[in-house]
């Protein structure tokens, strides 16, 4: 049914050793049959035309980072604050202390949205674990943002799937005005192929939490399904074209990599756990890039801005296994044709987790050394910003 090409591969420095990249057709997009190369450039080949400046320090596993104003940004912190920065000064006290985060394990306060009429009804929404007494769970939730408090708490939606590994959570607005929720398979594999269940998913909802009338299955939050965890999703700009990042298998449920950049369509069906790297199989829809061994891709974002030109409508996503930021380029005649991948250079500051674009034209990226698994520098972890020279 596809044709899946070998592309060709790089050899990177550092725990990037090779990355092997696929382009396919698939019944569910219409696009033709493409042979040639996807180029994925290791970080010494690309010459940097911009500058990094640090923003903040001394933090605690950064896992979404949103602006409510030109100079005010909030982040979570994955053991459960949310945080203030605002004219450039990181405020001491945090917005907010969610004492019922669970984060043991890769779980704990994750997503972080704000509202598309924020600015008129000041809400935002945030994701987080937390054991129920029996299981752990993931809620999202909706405050009122009072600037120096949050009030108002609603439950938008509440019993998603959760465990100490593959707990989502990634939370955006689309194009659409409905709220984009990813969650994780937290183990159960088999039921990310079960459309009936939350395991594995893309959500779609109502800024309410109710369900919209056009999901593909009726009264059903699903948009798609057969995801292992997906932590980063983001639509091509002046589109409605959804791409998402995807953490491929580990070494205890399959081969190691095949982390996944997918575009994502209405009830599609992603393959996990029946199908994974280069495999493909009727009716589920192959990635339109994988790399093997893995570089664990933890957001997505693409740039829209005119501030750097050279980065204008390119996809980006922050590396946990490694040291980096993964910058794709599109055809800009065809959003869903990759041209190439690279490793973005002088970005060494460990594991990277949430990337995403301030009101500035910057590209702001958040390091992930302290969550038990990279090595902890001085300072960390920190927040990031990409300017141009």
């Amino acid at each position: 049914m596809k044709n899946l090409l070998i592309l060709t591969i790089f050899f990177y420095n550092i725990s990037f050793t090779s990355c092997k990249v696929s382009s396919t057709r698939d019944e569910y997009v219409d696009q033709n049959n493409r042979s040639g190369t996807t180029e994925v450039m290791p970080k010494d080949s690309v010459e940097a035309e911009y500058e990094i400046k640090e923003v903040a320090d001394d933090l605690y596993v950064v896992w979404s980072i949103i602006f409510t104003s030109d100079d005010r940004m909030l982040f979570t912190e994955r053991n459960g604050k949310l945080r203030v920065i605002e004219n450039g000064i990181l405020s001491g006290k945090p917005l907010k202390v969610f004492a019922e985060v669970s984060s043991e394990g890769e779980e704990g306060l994750m997503g972080l949205v704000a509202d598309p009429d924020y600015e008129n009804n000041k809400f935002i929404y945030l994701s987080y674990a937390y054991d129920n007494g029996s299981d752990l769970k993931v809620k999202v939730v909706r405050f009122k943002d009072n600037g120096d408090n949050l009030s108002d708490e609603k439950i938008i939606m509440d019993d998603l799937p959760a465990e100490r590994y593959h707990a989502g959570c990634r939370l955006k607005f689309g194009p659409d005005g409905k709220l984009y929720i990813t969650t994780g398979d937290a183990g159960e594999r088999k039921l990310a192929q079960d459309i009936n269940n939350l395991y594995g998913k893309i959500l779609r909802i109502n800024s309410d939490g109710s369900v919209p009338e056009d999901n593909p299955f009726p009264g059903n939050p699903v948009w798609s399904y057969g995801h292992r965890n997906s932590q980063g999703i983001d639509w091509y700009p002046g589109t409605e074209i959804l791409f998402s990042t995807e953490h491929g298998p580990s070494g205890f449920d399959g081969p190691g990599g095949g982390d996944e950049v997918n575009v994502i369509i209405k009830g599609g069906n992603y393959g996990w756990p029946v199908v994974s790297h280069q495999e493909s199989k009727e009716g589920m829809i192959s990635p339109k890039i994988e790399f093997t061994p893995a570089i664990a891709p933890a957001s997505g974002m693409f740039y829209s801005s005119d501030s750097i030109p050279q980065f204008k409508n390119n996809f980006f996503f922050g590396c946990l296994r490694g040291s980096g930021i993964m910058r794709v380029i599109l055809d800009e005649n065809d959003p869903e044709k990759i041209i190439s991948a690279e490793m973005m250079p002088d970005v060494d500051f460990g594991r990277i987790r949430e990337v995403m674009q301030g009101p500035d034209g910057a590209i702001y990226f958040s390091t992930s050394n302290r969550d038990g698994r990279g090595r902890i520098r001085e300072n960390d972890d920190k927040i990031y910003k990409i300017v141009k020279k």
